[in-house]
């Protein structure tokens, strides 16, 4: 199979767990303060792998990648998560996973200005329907008790998003030197230590939960490692902009899982919004017609047909 329609596979999957960690964290953040939920995700996913650090491990790094290292992961999971926790007490877990469609744009324009990443014009077209699914999403929903603060809660969702284009074009950058595992570790390892002083600053009663306790293992294994991994991996095959461009899912995907789960209700606008995005991600996904530079010899008239 191509890598393209495995990267695409792998995307769609991702943004699926994606989508899910949305729903973990509201049950998370019901038993736990954030600081100790994020803690907990970072820690979990270090120790799954650890015992493979000697196989990840890709030897001495030079310190202008050092630099970027640090920095991708100080974008995400760092600012990111920190933006995120805040943005899900105040807002619904539908409309956090709404704001994410702005991040493809984000990320297409930071790869055209600094990767040098063509933009079609189809993908252009494919943006601004997934732009208009987004808001659209965002203004078709009402606040709720999930939601005290909503404007406040999809400010910060916006800023965890900018931290995520950052990330995002960061590992295209260093991703034909590390592997996606390497970087997918170094970002678990980062988290820990990072949200150490957060979690043994934070107020609260550390008491056993079972849904509060199995949140935080589902964000760890399978959120941080997984869905971090799968998307990692893909953009090593395909550009970062196509690789962005399927997080306008996201939005979708939540609001679903919002509904069966969580009880946050459709509306009309809302159904019409998810067309629009995924016919946004569709025409996003169309690639560009290349033009042959070759020209038929002289006196030779091209082939008819």
């Amino acid at each position: 199979m191509a890598p393209r329609y495995m990267a695409g596979m792998a995307l769609l999957l991702a943004m699926i767990l994606w989508a899910s960690s949305f729903i973990a964290l509201k049950y998370a953040f019901q038993w736990y303060p954030p600081e100790w939920v994020i803690f907990g995700r970072m820690l979990i996913a270090a120790l799954c792998f650890l015992p493979f650090w000697k196989w990840l491990n890709p030897g001495p790094i030079p310190r202008k990648d050092k630099v970027w290292l640090l920095l991708l992961a100080f974008a995400e999971p760092g600012l990111y998560f920190i933006f995120e926790s805040i943005a899900l007490q105040n807002t619904s877990a539908s409309q956090a996973g709404m704001i994410t469609a702005l991040l493809p744009m984000l990320v297409a324009i930071g790869a055209a200005f600094w990767l040098k990443e063509r933009v079609s014009a189809w993908t252009v077209v494919g943006f601004g329907l997934a732009i208009m699914g987004g808001v659209l999403l965002s203004t078709s929903s009402t606040a709720s008790d999930s939601a005290p603060n909503p404007e406040f809660g999809n400010l910060m969702e916006l800023l965890a998003m900018v931290c995520a284009a950052v990330y995002t074009l960061i590992l295209k950058k260093l991703s034909d030197r590390y592997s996606t595992w390497f970087i997918t570790a170094f970002q678990s390892f980062f988290g820990t230590v990072f949200f150490l002083p957060l979690a043994l600053s934070a107020e609260g009663e550390m008491v056993f939960h079972q849904e509060g306790v199995l949140s935080v293992l589902y964000l760890g294994v399978l959120i941080t490692l997984g869905a971090y991994g799968l998307y990692n991996w893909s953009v090593q095959q395909i550009q970062a902009t196509h690789a962005s461009a399927y997080t306008n899912l996201i939005p979708v995907f939540t609001v679903i899982m919002a509904f069966l789960i969580l009880d946050e209700r459709f509306t009309q606008g809302q159904v019409i919004a998810s067309f629009l995005v995924i016919a946004g991600l569709a025409l996003s996904q169309i690639p560009e017609r290349k033009t042959s530079n070759l020209t038929p010899p002289e006196n030779v008239p091209p082939e008819a047909g």
